[in-house]
């Protein structure tokens, strides 16, 4: 929990109607409101609908890698509400 707002994060996790075998079952039958994956290294941001999360994927920061930009997200949590997201981009 972060505030009023139930958050899963994980390296692996896929995404909406393609979540990894490895928590597909526990995030079927308890969806938090944010789910944060990554490993893709490719920034994403979906609503799941059909689970009534959003997904979050800040692609990837580091300097190493196949990225030829780097990116990540900054948003606030406050209370219950998920707010003011930012992509940032940094060049190599």
């Amino acid at each position: 929990m972060c505030e009023k707002v139930s958050v899963w994060i994980t390296h692996i996790g896929g995404y909406p109607g393609r979540y990894d075998k490895r928590i597909r079952e526990e995030i079927y039958r308890n969806p938090p409101r944010l789910f944060i994956s990554g490993h893709s290294h490719i920034l994403k941001v979906i609503n799941d609908k059909k689970l009534g999360l959003l997904h979050m994927n800040p692609g990837a920061v580091g300097k190493y890698g196949f990225q030829t930009v780097r990116t990540m997200l900054r948003f606030e949590i406050d209370k219950d509400k998920i707010q003011n997201l930012e992509v940032i981009e940094i060049e190599k």
